[in-house]
């Protein structure tokens, strides 16, 4: 697939457009959510060109929601978990991207924290961080959960979407 090819556009439309739909779609569930699960698809699957569809979502979640703080965050987080999904990319075990996923979701609101400490300093980090744990407790298990159960389906399938839209 030629860099930049309608194709390519068109994948990474609609695979950015897959994640925003189903996170939507989950939103009943507090912090239950399958972006975690797709970023790192996206990384081992199709390496940096993934970071397109994950913007795409980024994106769409502004023009959702508006603007906010919680939006600078976005703008590095999920470059973070792409970024150690593709530096594991290698790995076969569900059950380790199971962790990595479950961690990530433990980690998210003290990720996001660091937007607080440089806007409101130490105090409105930890706060903010510390308040928010029950909330990360329930995504790092949602996020273990759902890589456990899918990130091995997920992975052939985009595998086979890949080798797909490259022989055309």
């Amino acid at each position: 697939m030629k860099r930049g090819s309608v194709r390519e556009v068109a994948l990474f439309a609609i695979l950015g457009a897959m994640t925003f739909a189903a996170k939507m779609a989950m939103s009943q569930f507090p912090n239950i959510e399958p972006v975690s699960l797709l970023v790192m698809l996206l990384a081992v699957c199709f390496g940096w060109k993934g970071l397109y569809a994950v913007y795409l979502y980024v994106l769409l979640e502004f023009a959702m929601w508006g603007l906010g703080l919680w939006s600078v965050c976005y703008l590095y987080v999920w470059l973070i978990l792409f970024a150690l999904a593709w530096l594991f990319r290698r790995m076969e075990s569900p059950l380790g991207w199971a962790v990595l996923s479950g961690c990530f979701g433990l980690l998210f609101g003290a990720l996001c924290a660091l937007v607080y400490w440089v806007t409101g300093g130490w105090a409105a980090a930890v706060s903010w961080w510390i308040s928010g744990i029950p909330m990360d407790l329930v995504h790092g298990v949602g996020n273990f959960a759902i890589a456990l159960v899918l990130f091995k389906p997920l992975r052939r399938w985009m595998t086979v979407l890949k080798t797909k839209y490259e022989k055309r």
